[in-house]
This record gives structure tokens, C-alpha cells and sequence, in this order.
């Protein structure tokens, strides 16, 4: 089975569009997402992905009661867990949450072969004990180019899939107050 793994999408529906078309190209059956959607419309686009999304709320997600109400109500794709999310997949044992430490921590139990979590919007991968913690960078590409990962849990890979960002800008060309002083 193939594991779609992504986090801080921060409302970039550019991003989180492709990041879906990609997903489907690779066979995905299943998305886990960390956390900071931000705001419902992204639950919807999930929604359309037509597979299960296991996801969890990040520091960053707009009305936690919207956003609940539009899973459990509107939305037939969308899982949201508590802080941490606990699930099976194919025989593997997958916690995911939004913060890092507490991956960590549920990581170091050696109760899951995998956790993943988000906030960083960096790619992180190691092993704690038997067990692989996992961030998987941003969908946002507010820190270099959005992706996900992939996970396949026939052969225990993970890889990372990025994509590069629909504009591309220098830090430099971009006014900042304080040079303006």
C-alpha cells in the first residue's frame, strides 16, 4: 500500500492541488496529513481526492469547531484525529501528530513502525529505536520547493516527492520594512 505523508499545507491550494494530482499519478491509497490546513476549503479539496485522509490539527489551523464541523458533517474522505492520530494500514502501526517532540516521544515508545509529524516545514527522516519518524516537509513552500512522501509499506520505503514552486523569487527582491528606514 502506498501512504501519501504531508503537513503545513498553510492554505496553498495551488500546491496542495498538485500535490493531489501527483498522489493519484503515484497510486496513493491513503494521505496522512499533519496538520495547518488552516482553513476548511483545503479539507474540501482533500475531500476530492476520493481516498482516506487521516489528518490532525497543527498550532497554525484557523476555527478548530469549522474545520471539525466540515469533517464529520460535509466531507466523506476526512478523518481528524485528536492531537495524535493512532492507525493501521496495511499491517503498519502509524501514529502522526503536528508537533515534533511529541513524534518523538511516541516514536521512542516502540509501539509504531512509523510516526510522522509536521511544523518544522522541513524533511526530517531517522530511525528511534525500530521505529521511523517522519517529517515530511510542507506543501506551503514557505522554506524551498513543497512536497510530500511517499511511503510504501510492502517494502518499507520512503520517498520524498517535491515539486517546484509556480514562482520563484529572490529574498532580495522583496521590500522589507526595516531597509526602508
Amino acid at each position: 500500500m502506498r501512504i501519501a505523508i504531508m503537513s503545513d499545507s498553510h492554505d496553498n491550494i495551488w500546491h496542495l492541488k498538485t500535490a493531489l494530482t501527483l498522489i493519484s499519478e503515484k497510486g496513493a491509497e491513503a494521505i496522512i496529513h499533519c496538520g495547518d490546513f488552516v482553513a476548511p476549503f483545503m479539507l474540501k479539496r482533500l475531500d476530492k481526492a476520493g481516498i482516506p485522509v487521516h489528518g490532525v490539527l497543527g498550532n497554525n489551523d484557523g476555527s478548530v469547531l469549522t474545520l471539525t464541523r466540515a469533517a464529520d458533517q460535509q466531507l466523506s474522505h476526512i478523518h481528524l484525529h485528536d492531537r495524535v492520530g493512532r492507525i493501521t494500514l496495511d499491517g503498519c502501526r502509524i501514529a502522526f501528530t503536528h508537533h515534533p517532540d511529541v513524534g518523538r516521544a511516541f516514536a521512542a515508545t516502540g509501539e509504531f513502525d512509523l510516526v510522522c509529524c509536521g511544523h518544522s516545514h522541513d524533511w526530517h527522516e531517522e530511525k528511534v529505536g525500530r521505529c521511523t519518524l517522519l517529517n515530511p516537509g510542507e506543501i506551503m513552500g514557505a522554506h524551498g520547493d513543497p512536497g510530500f512522501a511517499l511511503f510504501d509499506t510492502q517494502k518499507g520505503t520512503i520517498n520524498a516527492i517535491s515539486f517546484p514552486h509556480a514562482l520563484r523569487r529572490e529574498v532580495d527582491s522583496v521590500p522589507h520594512l526595516d531597509k526602508a528606514l
